[in-house]
């Protein structure tokens, strides 16, 4: 394993982040500022509290989640197509490099910066809200499985796409619906019968109770098999990840 070649990835990715701070970081603290505004003041009047929990904090848990996904998924993506934009992946594949570690310098590297916006988002939570953590082990594991898995679907996706319109069609109109739809501001026990069947078919259901869980002990579903879809959505990404590197799918043409 080419330690060095990981660690320049990596750091080469983490400097884009310092370049953009207004952009990676001031954006969605106040985007979570506003949905505090409008949801935890607005909403919050009507509904007090949500399984024991106050409405505020319980929506702490999916705030952190839409942050973390979106951000992770579009760090993954742009890490690896802006290098097929411009041309300089041939001088990565090129290189004494194996795939496995330009795998982990990129995914590392969105991982990181999508975790430590989240860290930001739980910080700015708690000047609104009373945050506890019940299981705060859980809660890490949770937080580092979702940021490697979307992360590593964001660079599956950032080498399928072809132009900046397919980057930005999966984190556009298919991540943020499914997180809104998965229980990050609502209960679905608050749902009708047939639309809780509905909703235990959004694998961002389970990411999300399984947060929740590790916050407040109030989940959806069985925090084991929370952990167990993740798991199995990042074995499932891990093999496409690696019949794309044998094929070189979209890589070398």
């Amino acid at each position: 394993m080419n330690g060095q070649a990981i660690k320049a990835i990596y750091l080469f990715e983490m400097a884009r982040m310092r370049r953009t701070l207004l952009q990676s970081v001031v954006s969605p603290v106040i985007s979570t500022s506003l949905y505090f505004i409008v949801f935890g003041a607005a909403i919050g009047q009507r509904i007090q509290e949500i399984d024991g929990v106050p409405y505020g904090a319980f929506i702490t848990p999916g705030l952190i989640m839409l942050t973390l996904l979106t951000q992770c998924v579009n760090n993954g993506a742009f890490g690896i197509y802006f290098p097929k934009f411009t041309g300089t992946i041939y001088e990565l594949l090129s290189a004494p490099v194996s795939m496995a570690e330009v795998l982990i310098g990129y995914v590392g590297a969105a991982a990181t910066k999508g975790m430590i916006i989240g860290v930001i988002i739980l910080a700015t939570a708690s000047l609104f809200v009373d945050i506890r953590i019940a299981h705060p082990v859980m809660m890490v594991v949770f937080f580092a499985l979702t940021a490697i898995t979307f992360s590593l679907l964001g660079f599956v996706i950032g080498i399928w796409a072809k132009d900046f319109e397919q980057l930005n069609l999966i984190p556009m109109l298919v991540v943020p619906p499914l997180v809104f739809l998965g229980g990050s501001f609502y209960s679905i026990k608050m749902l009708p019968p047939f639309w809780q069947a509905i909703s235990h078919a959004n694998p961002v259901l389970y990411l999300i109770s399984g947060f929740r869980w590790s916050f407040f002990e109030v989940a959806e579903v069985d925090p084991m098999i929370s952990v167990a879809i993740i798991l199995g959505f990042l074995a499932a990404l891990s093999g496409l990840v690696t019949w794309i590197f044998r094929t070189g799918y979209r890589l070398r043409e």
